[in-house]
């Protein structure tokens, strides 16, 4: 996007002209206005009709109180904030500008970065935004604030506000509550009580964040002027996450930072824990860069790191005693499970710093009554959720809705289905290194046992994993997993669950994540959007420690069953190994 869009300048021109007609004093010169500034207008007119199609009123199922939200796809899937529905319980009430009522459910959470998705009922073709840059933003360039403010459109045409982007990259502290701003929106144009949750747009029409804070006159509920929203990129990296139906959480490097008086960013402190530490980074090492972003403050780090969920990897590179180093790093959970879990933090709605809560009641129109349809008609009581709806809600502990979490994983988990049926008795493997050694493998229920270059490993699967064979984080341990993931991963893992998507080893295609666990034992399995095909899995058999990565470099078949005939394996970014299957077999070993 260019600093200056057709759009911006034809706004400009209507402001000259609109000046140039006050100085004048004459009507009827203002009306032969310039065929281009009528243009421009008629422009913004249509831009604004066009973004107020997919802007969502949201309500509770009283119709009293909520806030705004905007539709992303045709299906329903609509982005709010995360205060805004967090009290409202699993279903909830939204309105469109063509005066329609919808129900819908909750799916996802992110109660420190403010941000929820929902699901709208009763339609498959809803009008959607079209999705835009944030990164693209310069101060300057005009946006539009859509939503309901204070409840006022009771037909549902949303409230439209313009103005322009006052700051960029901003970031905003908890204050008290587990709530975060990083990398957001600074804008002028008004947001107000009951814009949270709605979409913040750009001159064309692209939706470029969602509106949550504001600072508001002390004595009153007026905006100063002063509004944020959270970039739509930072949301597209969540969006899957959300889409599991989790209370999703953001990533942290385990360490904390300072700025020395010399203008760098230096670590003051760092988890031994951390993968971070296990890849050679120590306090006192100079910050350079994270995830591409040079850092050049405590809050520019903040602000970068807020912007990833947990468990994504990125690139860090940081200077000792003038030497650079780049690695890629895991990054960990910014807060325990528990935080997320509680109910204080995770299931009530949390009004950001600045924005008072929504009106008690429904709001009374000037000068005519309440409409006869929608959420705005006070009900003596909640009305019961339609039965056609019932299923689409399931709860689960640390889920906003399981339902949809099983929904992902079905879908995803079909890229092992087709590979064919593998039996639960034992199995034996057999191959060798690329390097030549000769490699037998064997697997059942109770135990895994490896011959590699005339030496033994065994793992008695009664015990806990062992770095076996050494150095490789723990290979029988993962092909234990990837045995039970062939056979009945439902049945044979205590949880299993999609998770969202990631960069595929920081850098790569973006991918699907399921998570596999048993015992201290967790399985991250990497599967290709496009086709659901499987990449490879990372085991760790234990918290905090340096997995067993597998890479799929080619599947072959036996006995009609698609199993990986070629996989590299690594351990802490060495390459350890390259094995080549030459036979699968199964039942009890022959005599």
């Amino acid at each position: 996007m260019k600093i200056l869009t057709q759009s911006s300048i034809r706004n400009v021109l209507i402001a000259a002209c609109a000046a140039a007609c006050l100085a004048v004093g004459t009507a009827g010169r203002c009306a032969a206005a310039d065929p281009l500034v009528l243009e421009a207008e008629q422009e913004r007119v249509s831009v604004i009709e066009r973004i107020s199609a997919p802007t969502v009123a949201i309500f509770d199922a009283k119709g009293t109180g909520g806030g705004s939200g905007v539709l992303i796809r045709k299906d329903g899937l609509a982005v709010t904030n995360f205060h805004v529905v967090g009290g409202l319980g699993p279903f909830m009430k939204c309105g469109l500008n063509d005066g329609n009522v919808y129900d819908a459910v909750i799916i996802g959470v992110d109660p420190t970065g403010d941000v929820a998705i929902i699901q709208l009922l009763g339609r498959d073709d809803f009008p959607v935004a079209q999705i835009g840059d944030s990164d693209a933003l310069r101060i300057g360039n005009w946006v539009y604030v859509v939503g309901n403010p204070f409840l006022l459109a009771t037909d549902f045409t949303p409230t439209v506000t313009y103005g322009i982007v006052s700051g960029v990259h901003r970031y905003q502290f908890p204050a008290g509550t587990i709530l975060e701003y990083t990398d957001c929106i600074q804008v002028d144009a008004s947001i107000n009580p009951g814009n949270s949750g709605g979409p913040l747009f750009n001159a064309d029409g692209e939706l470029v964040g969602i509106n949550g804070r504001a600072s508001f006159e002390k004595r009153g509920r007026v905006n100063i002027g002063a509004g944020y929203a959270i970039s739509i990129n930072q949301i597209m990296n969540f969006l899957d996450h959300l889409q599991s139906g989790r209370i999703v959480d953001h990533a942290t490097l385990g360490a904390t930072v300072q700025s020395l008086s010399d203008g760098s960013v230096v670590i003051d402190g760092i988890l031994e824990q951390s993968e971070a530490y296990r890849r050679g980074v120590r306090s006192g090492d100079e910050l350079v860069s994270f995830a591409g972003r040079p850092i050049r403050s405590v809050n520019q780090f903040k602000n970068i790191l807020g912007i990833y969920p947990k468990g994504w990897m990125r690139p860090l590179v940081y200077r000792r005693e003038g030497e650079k180093h780049e690695i890629m790093v895991r990054l960990r959970a910014l807060h325990r499970r528990t935080e997320l879990l509680s109910t204080k933090n995770a299931m009530q709605p949390q009004q950001p710093p600045g924005e008072p809560q929504p009106p008690d009641g429904p709001p009374r129109r000037p000068g005519g009554p309440l409409p006869e349809h929608g959420p705005l008609i006070p009900h003596a009581k909640p009305p019961e959720i339609p039965e056609e709806f019932a299923d689409l809600y399931e709860q689960r502990e640390g889920f906003a809705n399981y339902r949809f979490n099983k929904l992902h994983r079905d879908r995803v988990i079909d890229g092992i289905t087709r590979l064919g049926e593998f039996p639960a008795g034992p199995w034996k493997i057999t191959g060798s290194t690329l390097s030549g050694d000769a490699v037998a493998l064997q697997m059942n229920d109770k135990a895994v046992a490896l011959t590699q270059a005339g030496q033994p490993f065994f793992q008695d699967l009664d015990e806990p994993f062992a770095d076996a064979p050494p150095g490789t984080g723990g290979l029988l341990a993962a092909m234990h997993h990837l045995r039970q993931m062939l056979i009945a991963p439902e049945e044979r893992f205590t949880e299993f669950s999609y998770l969202g998507s990631e960069p595929l080893d920081g850098d790569g295609e973006r991918v699907d994540v399921l998570i596999a666990t048993r015992g201290s034992t967790t399985s991250r399995w990497y599967f290709r959007k496009a086709d659901n095909a499987l990449l490879g899995v990372d085991t760790e058999i234990e918290p905090d420690a340096d997995p067993c990565e597998i890479r799929i470099d080619e599947w072959r078949e036996f006995d009609g069953r698609l199993f990986p005939g070629r996989f590299t394996v690594r351990h802490a970014t060495e390459d350890v190994a390259v094995y080549d299957i030459q036979q699968l077999q199964f039942g009890a070993p022959q005599e």
